[in-house]
């Protein structure tokens, strides 16, 4: 490098003229001025850092006025440059630092006017979920936004989110507001990983314990349920089912569960396109199965019925349960609401405003009961029938817990399941003959 400043001056760089390739002027100290093709007289600084040479383009282009760097400026810069890296700093990193410093500032400075709708906003859009988010968003502008929606996340504290779940509870819904719970867990989470928004609240999640605080009441089961209607049940069920005030096609979805051993969200999301009435089989797509794998149901000579009177009754080329507009399925969430609704004397809660006045109608002998239920109810009716119990695991289409087995041992017990369903149809058709 050159040891001294001053090589050049104004009328050299003034007169200088653009060739064929890009050339360089020395002014010593490491300062030069490129000359580009085009003309464009641009700064270049070199400096030694950690035993190696460096280069760094001064953002000034050369020239008098605002946005333009002289001679005099030029070399002043190169100095201050050079002078930081003997002391050990590297210009380029020094800036990269202070600009995302600043980039920081601004975003909290904008984040910190953000509400806990603009959060959810921003969460719901990364939720990988079969629906893309559209009951979390439904289950959120019913119980969440009401109460906090226009509050700023710093403003939200633990008592809000109390408010929340105990609204839910009290209107007799335990289950949802277990849920809904574990989903506002997720979405502080989630913020709390992300820079422009961690800053912004403390979680006010953290505090919270449904049961410790008391907020569901001291009956409840929680997440991990048993119940399996008894056969006296099941025939009481089939009692109670035409009573009830359910529509024609809950009912239905009622015995499939049943009798096919399904999940309430694979019935109400079937197409008739996964349905063939001739050869009896119903195939769950991939995306309607919750281990995201695809599963064909042997329908037994009752569940065969049902799909057979579904389909008489039926409004929809598409969907088995469509919803009232006919372009999609039916709400997943509807059918145990409406289910629940019919039970809510067994927790001592009085019907609410603009639902069913029968409040008893679907308790059953040992207690009230939830849709999934019947599909534990159909597994363990066929653990009594002596159905082995890893079919059991395939009719319920469970994955295999063991990769091994899984890799090596590919048979897909077609016809154990054909039979396992069979058994499980007939054993229904003598509970309740009508079925038959």
């Amino acid at each position: 490098m050159d040891d001294a400043m001053g090589n050049l001056t104004v009328k050299q760089i003034d007169s200088a003229k653009p060739k064929d390739k890009p050339y360089k002027l020395m002014d010593g100290e490491g300062l030069q001025l490129r000359v580009a093709v085009d003309g464009i007289k641009t700064w270049l600084v070199r400096y030694m850092l950690d035993g190696k040479e460096r280069q760094y383009r001064l953002p000034e282009l050369y020239g008098d006025g605002d946005g333009r760097l002289g001679l005099k400026e030029a070399r002043e810069k190169a100095t201050h440059v050079r002078a930081l890296a003997r002391n050990g700093i590297d210009i380029q990193i020094k800036l990269d630092n202070e600009r995302q410093a600043e980039v920081e500032r601004l975003e909290v400075e904008v984040a910190q006017s953000k509400t806990l709708t603009d959060l959810f906003d921003a969460w719901v859009e990364t939720v990988d979920r079969k629906d893309n988010g559209k009951e979390l968003r439904r289950s959120f502008a019913r119980d969440v936004f009401p109460v906090v929606g226009d509050l700023k996340l710093s403003s939200v504290h633990p008592e809000h989110i109390e408010k929340i779940l105990r609204g839910v509870v009290d209107r007799g819904s335990n289950r949802i507001s277990v849920t809904l719970f574990a989903d506002l867990k997720q979405m502080f989470r989630w913020a709390g990983r992300k820079r422009a928004w961690k800053q912004l609240f403390e979680n006010p999640t953290d505090e919270i314990d449904l049961k410790k605080d008391k907020i569901l009441p001291r009956e409840y089961e929680g997440a991990e349920r048993n119940r399996a209607l008894s056969d006296d049940e099941v025939r009481e069920l089939a009692e109670k089912l035409p009573k009830s005030g359910l529509m024609p096609r809950t009912q239905i979805a009622m015995w499939l569960m049943l009798s096919c051993c399904c999940r309430i969200g694979e019935v109400i999301q079937a197409r008739w396109e996964h349905v063939d009435l001739n050869a009896g089989t119903w195939v769950i797509p991939k995306e309607n199965a919750k281990n995201r794998k695809t599963h064909t149901v042997f329908l037994s000579p009752v569940a065969l019925k049902k799909f057979q009177e579904l389909k008489q009754i039926s409004t929809n080329d598409k969907w088995c349960f469509p919803d009232t507009s006919g372009t999609t399925h039916v709400c997943m969430k509807s059918t145990t609401k409406q289910v629940r609704d019919r039970q809510m004397a067994a927790i001592g809660r009085k019907p609410m405003s603009n639902r069913t006045k029968n409040s008893d109608v679907l308790l059953l002998v040992n207690g009230d009961w939830v849709p999934h239920d019947l599909r534990r109810t159909g597994a363990t009716m066929m653990q009594s029938l002596h159905v082995a119990p890893a079919i059991i695991e395939r009719v319920l289409n469970h994955v295999e817990p063991s990769k091994l087995v899984r890799t090596y041992q590919t048979y897909d017990y077609a016809e154990e399941k054909r039979d396992a369903w069979n058994r499980l149809g007939k054993r229904l058709s003598e509970l309740v003959p009508q079925l038959a």
